[in-house]
């Protein structure tokens, strides 16, 4: 199936995305109700954003501190060498952490921020020297989440076109 763009979906899609992203277990019944549309045509968009992947998922939203998980750090990572070879090995690498549960490549004074999670201080400081013994890793800062104030997966979905 073809990939589906932004300038795809019309307020309708986007209203169902927005529906999904509160509540991914609606039912087809439901959110055609919801969004005024019956359930035919509901689970066509569904499956049309299903099968381009613009839908990757369904997922459980885990209380992090409910799970242990009370201390939050974000590591500034720099690369003491920047070949491919390196990159390649330290992405790698970081995939295989569950306790990173984000990574992005930066522009800036670091090349790498992650976001991890840890039981105890004691736990994020084992997770970020076994980061520092990454052969490519040239430093790294570290700073302690003290309290969340936003924390969120939902995108805002809006037509970026009218139709």
């Amino acid at each position: 199936m073809p990939d589906i763009t932004p300038n795809d979906l019309d307020a309708i899609d986007c209203t169902m995305l927005e529906h999904l992203q509160d509540d991914c277990r609606i039912t087809i019944s439901q959110l055609a109700e919801t969004i005024h549309l019956s359930q035919t045509p509901c689970w066509r968009r569904l499956k049309k954003m299903e099968e381009s992947g613009l839908i990757e998922g369904y997922r459980a939203n885990i209380d992090k501190n409910k799970a242990g998980y009370t201390v939050v750090g974000f590591s500034q990572v720099s690369l003491n060498d920047h070949t491919p070879e390196n990159t390649d090995q330290f992405e790698a690498i970081i995939h295989r952490f569950d306790w990173v549960l984000m990574c992005y490549c930066t522009a800036g004074s670091a090349d790498y921020i992650l976001k991890i999670v840890a039981r105890s201080l004691d736990e994020l400081y084992d997770r970020v020297t076994e980061i520092r013994r990454i052969r490519s890793v040239g430093s790294i800062e570290t700073s302690v989440g003290i309290k969340e104030i936003k924390s969120t997966t939902k995108l805002p979905m809006r037509p970026t076109k009218m139709r």
